[in-house]
């Protein structure tokens, strides 16, 4: 599958913010780029240092209220690991997420579909599943 230009992810932004009754924002728009450019599942926190070297106007409370609208048009979610803090994945399609406990890196890992059997008249619509261990450079250094 081919990666999708600038002015594809700016029209999807634009699309699934309208259908949510929302409207793109310059504001919107850097804090997308940042998820969108590295693709580390960063914090809020990490995506507000990144967000402000190119629009050094944005504060805490706007990047935390795009990061809101993001998540409710289904443009980014949340991924929460153990206690630690909430950090922020474009990448919509189910999957799980590999957490290396030594560095702190977090890693989208592909599922099949039906990730686990359940119960019958069980319908599954979203899952969340968290490995944790060591990536393969913090395994060497083993």
């Amino acid at each position: 599958m081919k990666p999708r230009s600038h002015q594809q992810d700016e029209q999807h932004l634009t699309e699934q913010l309208g259908a949510t009754g929302l409207r793109l924002t310059p504001q919107r728009q850097q804090v997308y780029d940042v998820l969108l450019h590295k693709r580390d599942h960063p914090t809020a926190e990490e995506v507000f240092i990144r967000a402000k070297k190119a629009m050094p106007e944005i504060s805490h409370a706007t990047v935390y209220n795009c990061l809101d609208a993001l998540v409710k048009s289904g443009l980014a979610r949340q991924v929460t690991l153990d206690r630690g803090a909430t950090r922020y994945c474009p990448h919509m399609h189910e999957h799980g997420h590999f957490h290396c406990d030594a560095c702190g890196t977090v890693f989208d890992v592909d599922l099949p579909t039906q990730a686990m059997p359940l119960p019958k008249g069980f319908e599954a619509k979203h899952f969340d599943v968290a490995i944790h261990g060591s990536c393969p450079d913090c395994a060497k250094k083993k």
